[in-house]
C-alpha cells in the first residue's frame, strides 16, 4: 500500500554523533532493530530505546521485524556499557526494553534489573522506563525487575485480543493485562503505561474496549501509533488510519482517566517518553 501523505517522514537529518556513541559501546536500540520511523528526530536530540538480552527473540510475531534465529549468552557487561553510553549522551530519562528471551529461566528480568541498577549508579538524576515482555506470565520474574526500582513500567498489548493469534501468535491478551494489574499491586507508586497499533484490521470499538481494560490495570500513559510493515515477510497494513481518528480516539482515552495518550500515525511506545513522564 502506498504510504498517505501524512504518515511520510520528512526532513531527516544527520544522527551520526549518537550512532557513534552507540557504536562505540557495543549497544543495540529498538530504534533501529524495528526500523523506527521517528530515529532521525529522536537521535538527534539525542534519546534512544536501549535493547538489551541481544538482537534475536524466541517468538515470531507477525508485525516485528526482529530476527528470531541462534541466540547468544548473556553479555553481562552490557548493563554497565548501557548505563556508561546514556551517560555520555546526557539522557534524562532512559528507556530499557527488550528481546523476547523465552529459553531464559527468568525471561530475562534479572539483566533488566542489573540495567536499572548500573543506570541508578552512573545517572542518578535520571528516571528509568522498562518496556518488558511478559515473561509468559511468571509473576515472579516480573517482581525481580520491579524491586529495581524504575519509575515506569511499560508491556505493549500491541492490538484487539481478536488479532493476537494473527499478530502475536506467542502471546496472550489476558496474560498482558495480568501483568500490569500485578505490576501495579506490587509496585503501587509505579507509573503503569502501555501501547497499541492501528492498521490492523482492528475496529474503532474494539480499540476503546481494550482502553478500557487498560485503564482499569492502573494504567496511566498509552501510546497509540500507525502500523508500518517493516519487511516483506511481516504481515501487510490492512488499513492506514487517518490522523482525524487517532485524535479522536486520544479524546476518547483522556474522557476515560489516562493521564497521558499520545496518539498519531507516527506515534511509537518510547517516543517523547520522557516528556509523557513529566505530564
Amino acid at each position: 500500500m502506498r504510504l498517505p501523505e501524512w504518515i511520510r517522514v520528512k526532513n531527516r537529518v544527520s544522527f551520526h554523533d549518537t550512532k557513534k556513541v552507540l557504536r562505540s559501546y557495543g549497544i543495540s536500540t529498538v530504534c533501529e532493530e524495528s526500523r523506527c520511523p521517528n530515529i532521525g528526530k529522536c537521535f538527534t536530540k539525542p534519546t534512544a530505546t536501549f535493547m538489551i538480552l541481544g538482537s534475536k527473540c524466541t517468538r515470531q510475531c507477525g508485525f516485528c521485524s526482529i530476527e528470531s534465529s541462534m541466540l547468544k549468552p548473556l553479555d553481562l557487561r552490557e548493563p554497565y556499557r548501557i548505563a556508561m553510553a546514556a551517560k555520555e549522551m546526557g539522557l534524562r530519562h532512559v528507556v530499557i526494553t527488550s528481546v523476547t528471551r523465552d529459553d531464559l529461566t527468568d525471561g530475562g528480568a534479572r539483566h533488566f534489573a542489573s540495567t536499572v541498577y548500573a543506570i541508578r549508579r552512573h545517572l542518578p538524576y535520571a528516571t528509568v522506563e522498562v518496556l518488558t515482555p511478559d515473561f509468559k506470565g511468571d509473576v515472579r520474574n516480573l517482581k525481580i525487575v520491579l524491586e529495581s526500582k524504575p519509575n515506569v513500567y511499560n508491556h505493549n498489548v500491541e492490538t484487539v485480543p481478536r488479532l493476537y493469534q494473527h499478530v502475536r501468535p506467542g502471546a496472550n491478551y489476558k496474560r498482558s493485562l495480568g501483568m500490569l494489574r500485578k505490576a501495579k499491586e506490587t509496585a503501587p507508586g509505579i507509573i503503569l503505561k502501555s501501547g497499541l497499533m492501528l492498521g490492523l484490521g482492528e475496529t474503532k470499538e474494539e480499540v476503546l474496549d481494550v482502553l478500557r481494560d487498560l485503564h482499569n490495570t492502573g494504567c496511566e500513559l498509552i501510546t497509540i501509533g500507525q502500523y508500518l510493515r517493516p519487511s516483506k515477510r511481516n504481515i501487510p497494513v490492512t488499513e492506514f488510519v487517518r490522523p482525524e481518528v487517532f485524535e479522536e480516539i486520544r479524546q476518547k482515552a483522556l474522557d476515560m482517566g489516562f493521564r497521558y495518550v499520545a496518539s498519531a500515525p507516527l506515534v511509537r511506545s518510547s517516543m517523547n517518553a520522557g516528556d509523557m513522564l513529566a505530564h
